[in-house]
């Protein structure tokens, strides 16, 4: 059986493009795999904890071998249990909506605090890095409301720090199957919007028959 996690960053819900195209993703993939298990970690629902002091003390115990103290080992614990959404997912869906033309803090948050040594990676002096999350697909919806094509004021080529920085994290982490629906001009007029949000909409049913097959 497929298990399913769709990680939101956006907290406009109903009126949210990089949602509604993410749903019609889901809605068709579940359609073709009814007995998928889909699983949903809302970013602005949840409480992320801060990375504070413990969780510092604890990543460098980690890379020391240092045993953790019961605080280390509580704020360490809250990381690994935020860090197994993804580890559970055979497909990852991200709805991602652009802010400032990066990503929504609170998925940055999410990223500082689940992108540690055994959590997400793994390290060797002399191998390098190698990510944790072997053998997963991440589909990743962006929403952006401005006009990123080559001939726009803001072409994606010097602006976009939203989809280059997301796929990077992802190839860090182990993912190299990536997929993306990207929705944009949800800023021009109702008109643009709805056409806009249809037409990924629909690109986005098309992959999930593609992926379900």
């Amino acid at each position: 059986m497929t298990t399913l996690v769709h990680i939101e960053s956006s907290p406009r819900k109903d009126r949210s493009a990089s949602l509604e195209v993410a749903d019609a993703f889901i809605t068709r993939y579940l359609a073709r795999r009814p007995a998928t298990e889909i699983g949903t970690l809302d970013l602005w629902g949840c409480e992320l904890p801060e990375f504070d002091g413990h969780a510092m003390q604890a990543k460098y115990a980690g890379l020391s071998g240092i045993a953790l103290t019961p605080p280390q080992d509580a704020a360490w614990t809250a990381l690994r249990r935020l860090a197994d959404h993804l580890h559970r997912a055979d497909l990852l869906v991200f709805s991602v909506p652009l802010w400032n033309f990066g990503i929504p803090y609170k998925l940055k948050h999410f990223i500082d605090l689940v992108s540690q040594k055994d959590l997400l990676f793994a390290f060797d002096p002399e191998r390098g890095f190698d990510g944790l999350l072997h053998g997963k697909t991440a589909v990743v919806v962006y929403a952006r409301g401005l006009d990123f094509s080559a001939q726009s004021i803001t072409p994606a080529e010097r602006f976009d720090f939203q989809k280059p920085y997301l796929e990077a994290w992802l190839k860090f982490v182990g993912v190299s199957s990536v997929h993306a629906v990207v929705v944009e001009k949800t800023l021009f007029g109702s008109d643009i919007d709805r056409g806009a949000r249809l037409r990924a909409a629909q690109e986005a049913r098309q992959l999930a028959e593609t992926l379900s097959d």
